[in-house]
Order: structure tokens, then C-alpha cells, then sequence
């Protein structure tokens, strides 16, 4: 698949201690500009914009750029690159945190290098909305901006991310995230929320039972991969949003259509990361596969005329 529109993602970079009933690793490759970059890349050019610390691993570059992420505006501080550690139960839909070490991501603050300001699909990942907003004051004229969030944030930075929201033209989050943002267990009603503050549209991750998509006059559910293998739900929902938005940026079809498709291939990429610890599965990945599983998910999902 060609690419026709360069992505732009600014978040997170980090070394991640998992351990699942499936086994346990030790400061492998994590952070949502990653899984997002890498899954975007098998659609478009990709065009990162995070900070490492001086520790960060040499092969870990040569993986991104193997992958065509051009690394332009990645930082390099002094000091120790930001790590996660947490353990997930049988139920992988929730992660425990043991110990989060914000290290040089304590003091990012994202520059966009001029020659990306120009870039017109932007990807926002999950990091503290005063970032997010002075990103976009960075950027010119985008035409497609997505932006993610957590439960951090909307405990601390509620209205900071409403800001947010106001000025990006889709955001996704899980259902968890919904309900809190809102204060609404019921998740149509929580979507049509977050579309009146200001996004077009809103996805709403339900893990292992797939997505929702909320726009005015439309709405789409799409279900996820049922999956024999689950390792590692590590990074599944930035896995989504860089299929999501690569597939977006290389077919340049921004209606109803395109979007519904785009959520499917965010779902497809997803169904892999989460195959195998870190971006083991993703790395590793052709486009033949991916073809194989998206046609996979229109046969699921196909009832007839």
C-alpha cells in the first residue's frame, strides 16, 4: 500500500518489566510512540517526535528505522529513559502498575522540527494534554488530528483535556476512560458526550470485545479478533490508533467508509502486537499477513444482502 500522506506522533518512549501468567520480561521496548509508529508504518511514512535518555538501547533505533520512522525530532537527554513495570492477572484487560519511573519524560517538551510542521495527519498519544495543546500550537494547517488519553489525565488535567478534545478531530479511549471522562456508565451516552465538546468522531477500545465509533449520524461497532494466543495486551490500543491512522493517511478517504475500514485495520494490527511480549509480533510482521487477517475480519463479520 503506497503511502500518500506522512503521520506525525508525538508521545511516549519507554523500556517496559512485564509479567503475564504467560511468562516475564525485562526493559523491553515499550511507549505509545512506538507501538503506534510501528503499526502506522506498514501504511505510511512515519515521523516521530519523543525523548530517550542515554541509556537507550542502540538496537532499538535500528528497529525504528529498519521500519522507515524517520527520527528526526527524537530527543536525547541526559539521564535514564522512562520506565514501566506491571503485571497483568487472567483478566489482561486491566494492567497493574508497580512502578512507573518518569525519568527525561519528567521534563519532555515536544519541539516539532520545522520540517514536520507542515505534516497534515497528526497523531497525539497519551501524555499530559498541556503537551498535546502545545503540540498543536506547533503544527500548521493539519487536516486530520487523533489524540489518545488515560485515566491519569482525566483525574488530573480534566479541563486541560477538554481543551484538547475541542481541537482534535477524533479521540479514542477505552470504555473505562469514557465512563470516568463523562461521569456515564452507559457508553452511547458517554460517545454522544465527548462528540458534543468537540471531536467528529470518538472510538471507544472495549479490549477483547472490540470497538465503538461515534459520529454525528453514524455509528459503527466492530469486534475484535477472537485471538487462541494472548501474551501481552501491552500497547494493543496504540497498536489500534497507528493502523487506524496509517490506514487513513495512505487511502486519503476521510468519510464514513474509510473510517469503518480504519478501524478494522486498527483492530487487525492489534490482534498481532498482542500475540507476543513488547513489539516482537509487530516487528515481525509482513503486509501479506495483515491482508490475510483484514479479509479474516470481513468474513467474521459479513451476514449477507
Amino acid at each position: 500500500m503506497s503511502a500518500q500522506h506522512e503521520v506525525l506522533v508525538v508521545g511516549s518512549i519507554g523500556l517496559d518489566s512485564i509479567k503475564t501468567p504467560f511468562g516475564e520480561v525485562f526493559e523491553v521496548l515499550g511507549g505509545s510512540a512506538i507501538y503506534f509508529s510501528l503499526a502506522a508504518s506498514f501504511f505510511t511514512s512515519v515521523r516521530l517526535v519523543g525523548v530517550i535518555g542515554e541509556d537507550f538501547p542502540e538496537q532499538h533505533i535500528g528497529l525504528l528505522k529498519k521500519h522507515g520512522i524517520d527520527l528526526s525530532g527524537l530527543q536525547v537527554l541526559p539521564g535514564k529513559t522512562f520506565r514501566w513495570k506491571g503485571n497483568y492477572g487472567y483478566d489482561l484487560n486491566e494492567a497493574i502498575t508497580l512502578d512507573t519511573e518518569l525519568n527525561v519524560l519528567a521534563n519532555f517538551a515536544p519541539q516539532v522540527p520545522e520540517i514536520y510542521r507542515d505534516i497534515k495527519y497528526v497523531f497525539l498519544a497519551n501524555i499530559d494534554p498541556d503537551l498535546q495543546l502545545a503540540v498543536l500550537d506547533q503544527i500548521k494547517k493539519p487536516e486530520l488530528v487523533v489524540c489518545d488519553t488515560m485515566n491519569f489525565w482525566i483525574h488530573g488535567k480534566r479541563d486541560s483535556l477538554i481543551e484538547v478534545l475541542k481541537r482534535v478531530d477524533i479521540v479514542i479511549m477505552n470504555d473505562a476512560e469514557a465512563r470516568e471522562l463523562c461521569k456515564e456508565p452507559n457508553l452511547v451516552k458517554a460517545g454522544r458526550t465527548i462528540l458534543s465538546w468537540g471531536p467528529k468522531r470518538v472510538i471507544i477500545k472495549k479490549g477483547e470485545h472490540g470497538a465503538l465509533m461515534f459520529a454525528n449520524g453514524s455509528f459503527f461497532s466492530a469486534p475484535a479478533y477472537p485471538l487462541e494466543e494472548i501474551f501481552d495486551p501491552t500497547g494493543a490500543g496504540d497498536t489500534f490508533a497507528g493502523g487506524f491512522v496509517g490506514y487513513l493517511a495512505s487511502c486519503k478517504q476521510i468519510n464514513d467508509t474509510g473510517m469503518r475500514r480504519a478501524v478494522i485495520y486498527g483492530a487487525t494490527l492489534a490482534s498481532f502486537v498482542v500475540e507476543d511480549f513488547s513489539v516482537q509480533r509487530t516487528a515481525a510482521l509482513n503486509q501479506q499477513e495483515i491482508r490475510d487477517r483484514y479479509q479474516e475480519f470481513q468474513k467474521m463479520v459479513h451476514f449477507g444482502e
